[in-house]
């Protein structure tokens, strides 16, 4: 009984100091971290930095010393930087230091000359050079080592020379801290200036040597400093690549990192180049067989970083066949066992990105990659869940959603979002398994989750139904009961939209009816209003509910958002007229099913009009074209009303274009609902290229300008004289502006003005100019030339030499007054052309198949063209480019693992004159070796004339 007592005392009192050490450790927590640098004042450091110029106090004190030199560099790196004679001072008594044999204080005095060394005078500098030359020759490696990568920092090319010596002897020195110092300065210098790189060069026999030393680093920097004295030598990185890869002399991983690497740099420049005419990569040219064979051998290195860089080379190799792939994968799958996540972590991201292109060579893994759902790094499990949903089978969705399930849950939204969208890409390589993958995507939406992955999952719904058609039903259905509890007004406003514009197309339209209706009641004001336009849609395009739909929206003429009462009163009133115009009458309760007829608008019918079709342009391209209406001169203004015939045309923004040419076709339907993916930036103002024209008299009387191309360089950027032009076509000529820059400091040009040559065209006559004047040294004017075009004449390309010619007068470039005499000049150009292309608009059309249908073929005129491409990349943009078209669907860019498969290329435009076209271009590779490009182009438009003159375009 006394034991015990002794014990539960004994116990409570490891608990009492245990409960004490917890409290010290909080309240130490709970204090807020000072630096001891934070309040420092540069004069107080200053003065302690005096005790420098006490050797007593610094042989007795050298923790003192580096105490101050880092108070010094606190200073420096926080902005208080030193005067020229504060830094001049502080810097030679840094420089008495190297009087102590202190190894801390010495390694501090290198930083602070490293530091500080390029702020002071050159003179200071070539004191402590002295300094540390002898340090570089004396007896300690350490110090030998570190003057050397202090050294290379202050030096530049004219005194390179004095120490080149000790530093060609430092790369081959047999201590390797050395040697690895003097390779590393060497790098440094290399790219410093291109005087030190010329020196540098001269010392490629030691490096050499280096590569073969028994230092595993010094093999390294030696590796990687060959190369670089190598890189712009194609035929040096090929033979310094192929007699490391066949001697095996380097024992380094490291260097066999770079080696791999510079490895597989070679074979993507042999494909590139297209010196690999095999099948496959072991096929190809001696060069690229040489270097897989290599690629192949470091797949059994000891070493885990050389086996993963090669296999993951491998794997990066452009034009590969599974059975070049496969050793990689081999080594690739035992690493997914690896007890270091990340050797697993490494893995598998490679594995993911080889399953985008080969998916079923890396399905082979798929028991390893199930095993991993479970780990414990999140990282590497989502890659798994991704990685498995894009190599599994049909019949392994079902067992794979199960596992995810229970997956998601425990995982953040970022990695919510990445598996979503391999849901998604597996939806549609197995359509058959549309219900359960839906199914499983919607029941997540009603889980907790923020807006980024709430939102991934309806972009990736929407998607769905617009390339599975057989979604369409269901996905609806859930977007519904989702809205019907979402937080989110933006998700809730683009769902409704979607609802308006497929729910009346539907085999029960009625159905959904409720759902939006709800969202009327129960909603904010921004909520109601997309309620409001989607229920006017299901009322426009089933007149069979158009009365019931009229009595739930007549209750939102008293709502309390102008919004919301503004298109509830316009839909009713454009409802109630098509009402009476159009009654609808019900067919008779014993009709067969096949004599009711469809319910949809008649012919005529005004609400289907107003309340359906689209605008013909963007709200964001109408505004841009009012803007460009408006900032023509007033003598350019119709007096007649504003409609959308008569307002200027706008070209697609650059940005607008890319986003068109890096969507697929999916996003590119997803895109007409708005803006899935989060709210755009704010757009910047877009400035009319044509306002220089508008602002001369002169020119401004041609009217208003059609387009504007982009800028052409006449010269090159490095010139005396920079050139560059723009097209300006107008309806009946062509104003070409010439910006002219001036880089000469003791010139002015006076009279610029650009001669072109018009004796090469019947299509066009120069008949005017407008010069420049006063273009002084990083100067930029405009000059201007007027082609005025024959319109009797067939539209062609036509070149034009130029030449510039101007007045020099010399100058004093620091007052600008003139001196001596002025003198006639002339500078050739670039030739310019002026193609049919640049009279076409690159407008895009909301719907490309719609439209082509409505144009029609009573215009349309096909050819069939052989085009000298090796790549059908090249080919896309080049048939883009000859039309001066804009590429519509997201057609600009190829589909994945599409190969040689034909290529359809949708494009659409605005000719002279407000003629639409349209074009649709199919593309292929001619033969099975790519020898050429076979093009079938289909041109219509109203105009038969027009679709014959883009159609020729091809050239």
């Amino acid at each position: 009984m006394g034991d015990q007592q002794e014990e539960n005392m004994g116990m409570s009192s490891v608990l009492k100091e245990v409960q004490e050490l917890a409290e010290k450790f909080k309240v130490e927590e709970d204090e807020q971290y000072i630096s001891p640098y934070a309040h420092l004042e540069k004069a107080t450091v200053l003065q302690e930095a005096r005790i420098f110029h006490d050797p007593v106090a610094v042989r007795e004190n050298p923790r003192k010393c580096c105490t101050v030199i880092a108070q010094l560099l606190h200073l420096q790196n926080t902005g208080q930087f030193l005067s020229g004679t504060e830094a001049t001072e502080v810097f030679f008594g840094v420089t008495k230091l190297f009087m102590s044999d202190d190894a801390s204080l010495r390694r501090m005095v290198y930083l602070f000359i490293k530091d500080v060394a390029e702020t002071c005078n050159p003179d200071d500098v070539i004191i402590v050079t002295s300094c540390l030359t002898k340090d570089m020759t004396c007896d300690v490696d350490l110090y030998r080592a570190n003057a050397l990568r202090v050294l290379v920092r202050i030096v530049d090319a004219a005194m390179l020379g004095a120490i080149e010596r000790y530093v060609k002897q430092a790369v081959v020195d047999s201590s390797g801290q050395v040697s690895s110092s003097a390779l590393v300065s060497a790098s440094h210098l290399f790219v410093s200036s291109p005087e030190c790189a010329a020196v540098v060069r001269r010392w490629i026999s030691e490096t050499q040597e280096a590569t073969s030393s028994p230092n595993e680093m010094v093999q390294f920097h030696a590796m990687q400093l060959l190369y670089q004295i190598k890189s712009h030598d194609r035929l040096g990185v090929s033979k310094l690549v192929s007699q490391f890869s066949q001697r095996n002399s380097l024992r380094s991983p490291l260097a066999l990192v770079l080696l791999v690497r510079y490895t597989a740099k070679l074979l993507h420049d042999e494909h590139s180049e297209g010196r690999n005419t095999g099948s496959s990569i072991s096929e190809g040219s001696p060069v690229t067989k040489a270097g897989y064979h290599f690629l192949e051998s470091s797949l059994r290195h000891k070493s885990e970083l050389v086996v993963y860089e090669a296999a993951r080379a491998i794997c990066n190799l452009p034009a590969t066949e599974p059975q070049d792939l496969s050793p990689a994968i081999s080594v690739l799958q035992l690493f997914l066992s690896s007890p270091k996540p990340a050797v697993r972590f490494a893995s598998i991201r490679t594995l993911a990105m080889v399953a985008n292109s080969h998916p079923r060579i890396v399905s082979k893994c798929n028991e390893d990659l199930e095993a991993l759902i479970g780990d414990t790094n999140r990282s590497i499990a989502t890659l798994a869940i991704t990685t498995l949903l894009k190599t599994g089978s049909e019949n392994s969705i079902d067992r794979l959603l199960k596992q995810i399930s229970s997956f998601l849950t425990d995982i953040a939204d970022e990695y919510k979002i990445t598996i979503v969208r391999s849901l998604q890409k597996l939806c549609l390589t197995y359509p058959a398994k549309h219900r359960v993958l839906v199914g499983f995507l919607s029941n997540f939406l009603r889980e907790e989750g923020g807006f980024d992955f709430k939102r991934s999952i309806v972009s990736s719904i929407v998607a769905l139904i617009r390339t599975v058609p057989e979604t369409t039903e269901s996905s609806l259905l859930h977007l519904c009961e989702f809205i019907e509890d979402c937080e989110f007004t933006m998700l809730s406003t683009q769902i409704l939209h979607l609802l308006g514009e497929l729910g009346p197309q539907t085999t029960a339209p009625a159905r959904y009816i409720r759902f939006i209706y709800n969202r009327v009641i129960l909603e904010n004001s921004a909520v109601r209003a997309a309620a409001v336009s989607a229920l006017a849609k299901f009322a426009a395009s089933c007149p069979s509910l158009r009365t019931s739909i009229m009595t739930l929206m007549k209750r939102s003429l008293v709502d309390e958002d102008d919004e919301t009462r503004d298109r509830t009163s316009i839909a009713v009133s454009v409802l109630e007229e098509a009402m009476a115009k159009y009654p609808y009458v019900a067919p008779p309760e014993d009709a067969a099913a096949e004599d009711i007829p469809a319910d949809k608008p008649v012919d005529g019918d005004t609400a289907a009009y107003l309340l359906l079709e689209p605008l013909p342009m963007s709200f964001d391209k109408l505004e841009r074209s009012l803007k460009a209406y408006m900032a023509a001169p007033m003598a350019m203004q119709n007096p007649e009303p504003v409609t959308l015939a008569t307002l200027p045309v706008v070209e697609d923004t650059p940005a607008e274009i890319m986003k068109a040419q890096s969507m697929d076709a999916a996003d590119a339907e997803i895109s007409g609902l708005g803006d899935l993916n989060g709210l755009e930036d704010k757009k910047k103002e877009i400035v009319d290229p044509a306002a220089a024209v508008y602002a001369i008299p002169e020119l401004a009387a041609l009217g208003r300008a059609f387009r504007s191309s982009t800028p052409v360089q006449l010269t090159e950027s490095e010139t005396e004289y920079v050139v560059t032009c723009i097209k300006h076509i107008f309806e009946n000529h062509v104003v070409l502006q010439f910006t002219v820059q001036n880089t000469i400091d003791e010139q002015r040009l006076d009279n610029v003005t650009v001669l072109v040559d018009d004796s090469g065209t019947d299509v066009f006559t120069a008949s005017g100019e407008i010069a420049a004047t006063g273009i002084r040294c990083g100067d930029t004017k405009h000059c201007f030339t007027i082609l005025e075009r024959n319109t009797e004449a067939a539209l062609t390309s036509s070149h034009f030499t130029c030449e510039l010619r101007f007045t020099v007068v010399q100058i004093d470039p620091v007052s600008g007054e003139e001196e001596g005499d002025s003198f006639e000049e002339e500078y050739p150009l670039e030739d310019l052309e002026v193609a049919t292309s640049d009279f076409m608009a690159k407008v895009s059309v909301p719907d490309f198949r719609k439209a082509w249908e409505a144009v029609g073929n009573a215009n349309e005129v096909m050819e069939k063209f052989a085009l000298q491409f090796k790549k059908m990349e090249d080919a896309v943009s080049a048939v883009i480019d000859f039309l001066g078209m804009q590429a519509c669907d997201g057609t600009a860019a190829l589909k994945p693992n599409a190969g040689n498969k034909p290529h359809m290329l949708h494009m659409s435009g605005v000719f002279m004159g407000n003629q639409q076209v349209l074009s649709r271009a199919q593309i292929a590779m001619q033969g099975d070796n790519g020898s050429g490009v076979v093009l079938k182009i289909a041109v219509r438009s109203d105009d038969p004339n027009i679709s014959r003159m883009v159609a020729d375009c091809i050239h």
